[in-house]
């Protein structure tokens, strides 16, 4: 038994506590600063994007361009014969893309953050670069789930519905979805120290995979390299595993759904471990050699 008061913290605490004690308060103390970290840069940027209008606005009209006249002129011209709604395969496609647009453009204000020093004022705090990182990314969920929100809500003009249990269940897994497209992105933006540049890479990033990956067209019968680039694609993966919780227990469930969504989700967290882990290393990197 340890006979004298532990102080660490700035909490006192009482006679007789283990080392024990001591060491789990340590460690629980350390995960709620991570923690609040990243719930305060996450707050940051949520503040900075409603001071944002213009980014707002994208975010609620660029559903519009994608899937009321992409997607319509698809439904229009291509349904055919498919064996499942084009309606309904295009609107998760699109709403998962929502998420990846927006969180990896949301990404390029680390350019800004660069400019000010803001990253640096960050980087000398005593807490993880991962939490700012993820912090950085959640904080760009905001605009992405608006916009997927809105690419819904396009889809309901359009005649197009899904059940709102399985919107839910959509919806729970956006935040995987949102740090698998915002640690892809860090890979590019953590080396890139100009604005225009990295907008260019986030297009890069996103528009290869809408068209690689199964949002707006059905990829299961790719070969050749088109099916090498599209498994090395995670958005492959958030899509399938998205219209894996759609069509569940439907006839159409196996001319949609690709893979087993044990899968889906193991390949997911592979890609953005590596991914954020790759990134946060070049972003870091990055800021102490100016």
């Amino acid at each position: 038994m340890t006979e004298h008061v532990i102080r660490a913290a700035g909490i006192a605490y009482p006679r007789n506590v283990r080392s024990t004690d001591y060491e789990s308060a340590q460690e629980k103390s350390k995960v709620f600063k991570e923690l609040n970290t990243v719930i305060t840069v996450m707050a940051r940027e949520i503040t900075v994007s409603l001071k944002s209008p213009a980014m707002l606005i994208i975010s609620l009209v660029m559903p519009v361009v994608m899937m009321g006249m992409i997607g319509g002129n698809l439904m229009q011209n291509m349904a055919g014969g498919l064996g499942f709604q084009l309606g309904s395969f295009m609107l998760i496609g699109m709403a998962i893309n929502m998420l990846f647009m927006f969180t990896a453009q949301g990404m390029t204000s680390l350019i800004d953050d660069h400019e000010t020093d803001f990253t640096q004022e960050m980087l000398v705090s005593p807490v993880s670069r991962y939490s700012l990182v993820i912090g950085k990314i959640f904080g760009s969920m905001f605009g992405a789930i608006l916009s997927m929100i809105a690419t819904l809500a396009v889809g309901l003009v359009m005649g197009i519905t899904l059940p709102v249990g399985q919107l839910l269940l959509i919806l729970a897994l956006s935040p995987l979805m949102c740090l698998s497209g915002g640690a892809l992105a860090m890979i590019f933006i953590g080396v890139i120290k100009n604005r225009k540049v990295a907008n260019m890479a986030v297009m890069f990033i996103v528009m290869p995979q809408m068209f690689l990956s199964g949002v707006i067209i059905p990829i299961q019968h790719s070969t050749g390299a088109l099916m090498v680039l599209s498994r090395m694609m995670p958005m492959t993966y958030c899509v399938d595993l998205a219209r894996a919780v759609v069509y569940s227990g439907s006839p159409q469930y196996d001319s949609v759904v690709m893979f087993n969504p044990v899968v889906n989700c193991l390949v997911i967290v592979a890609l953005t471990v590596g991914c954020l882990i790759v990134g946060t290393y070049f972003f870091a990197k990055s800021e102490k050699v100016r």
